[in-house]
């Protein structure tokens, strides 16, 4: 068993957008006396194709306790069941080798998924970030809501999250509502004095797009398709395009070839992966941000940057604010939707349904407060 002197949290992260989330919560956890952080990468991270993202992890001075190996470069959905497979298999190796007290996952890819099923199996207790969403996607709300009846914890990031894990039947003390993380470093950023961040070092001008679009359970041909739709709409307004690259998804390698094959413009500038902060900063600068990224629903409202959320990725999930328009995927409706969001003129800094920024110091202060019993290990149906 591990020590009883600190709590051990391990924390499992799959992407460089849901670490970017993460990452207030895992200083929280890191700065508590009465816990000590076990950082897992996977999944994307780990795939070159991607940037290889586990660097940026070391980069910024945290200490990978383990990396697990899921998916390959395949871009079909059979390869992707066999890396959640692969995962499982990996995770519960590095589980049985670090023993944690919690295991922390954060939304609803097949990363989140796996480590909830090998912790749950092995009889660990799971804590669920951004469980209770809806995001149709593509099979995001199966493995979402999936993931809360494995989990012990709930950290949903709204009310209305909070109450549909009710509804799925998790007992109330179970559920504590956060707010968003991924607001966070916005916080902090919009308090910040003096921002001499330099977007021109990023964007090939100073008015800007920044195009963030990911695959939605259709075939490469029709993402590429879509995503070239989106480029030539952003170049039809005289912004240039501030690209970042998809998602391992089914379907990436259409978007790839569409980024790929734009690159060569002077309007156009791609990049593999993005710091956080960068990211965000080239977010609050830009003129507005077009694709189907969740941050595109919750970080942009409250950095006060319009958005234009294409397709139905992020069907059903909660608008932040009146800033972000829905578009349907042809030129002529991304056209449209550009057309308003260029108009708007939204305030930065207001409070949003999902929260004040301030969610990783209360996710830590519950993981080291809640009483490991056996009422929190032992889940029924409460309904």
């Amino acid at each position: 068993m591990p020590s009883r002197t600190r709590r051990s949290i391990a924390v499992v992260t799959g992407t460089r957008a849901e670490y970017g989330i993460l990452r207030t919560t895992l200083r929280a956890i890191d700065a508590h006396p009465r816990l000590r952080l076990r950082l897992i990468a996977t999944g994307m991270h780990l795939l070159r194709r991607f940037g290889y993202t586990v660097r940026q992890i070391r980069r910024d001075g945290w200490t990978v306790d383990a990396a697990v190996r899921m998916q390959g470069e395949q871009d079909d959905p059979d390869h992707q069941a066999i890396g959640l497979g692969r995962g499982i298999s990996g995770l519960a190796r590095a589980f049985a080798k670090l023993d944690p007290h919690i295991v922390v996952v954060l939304g609803d890819r097949i990363e989140a998924f796996a480590a909830a099923s090998a912790a749950a199996i092995s009889r660990r207790l799971v804590a669920h970030i951004h469980g209770g969403d809806v995001a149709t996607g593509d099979v995001d709300d199966s493995l979402r809501h999936a993931v809360t009846k494995l989990a012990h914890i709930h950290f949903p990031a709204s009310q209305r999250a909070a109450e549909r894990i009710r509804r799925l039947g998790e007992d109330p003390y179970r559920i504590h509502m956060v707010g968003a993380p991924g607001l966070d470093e916005v916080r902090e950023i919009l308090e910040s004095e003096g921002d001499t961040f330099d977007p021109l070092k990023y964007a090939a001008r100073a008015e800007y797009a920044l195009v963030a679009q990911h695959p939605c359970t259709r075939n490469a041909v029709r993402e590429r398709r879509i995503t070239t739709a989106i480029l030539r709409a952003v170049r039809g307004w005289g912004l240039s395009a501030v690209v970042l690259y998809p998602n391992s998804d089914p379907g990436h390698t259409g978007i790839l070839q569409a980024i790929q094959g734009a690159e060569h413009r002077s309007d156009v500038r791609a990049y593999a992966s993005l710091p956080r902060e960068v990211y965000l900063r080239l977010l609050h600068h830009a003129k507005v941000l077009v694709g189907n990224s969740s941050s595109g629903i919750i970080e942009s409202a409250f950095l006060g940057t319009p958005s234009v959320n294409i397709g139905p990725r992020q069907e059903g999930r909660e608008r932040a604010s009146r800033c972000v328009l829905d578009a349907g995927e042809s030129t002529a409706d991304i056209d449209r939707a550009l057309r308003r969001a260029l108009r708007l003129r939204p305030r930065a800094g207001s409070w949003t349904v999902y929260g004040d920024g301030r969610a990783g110091p209360r996710i830590a202060e519950v993981l080291a407060g809640i009483g490991l019993d056996r009422r929190l290990s032992y889940k029924r149906i409460s309904l």
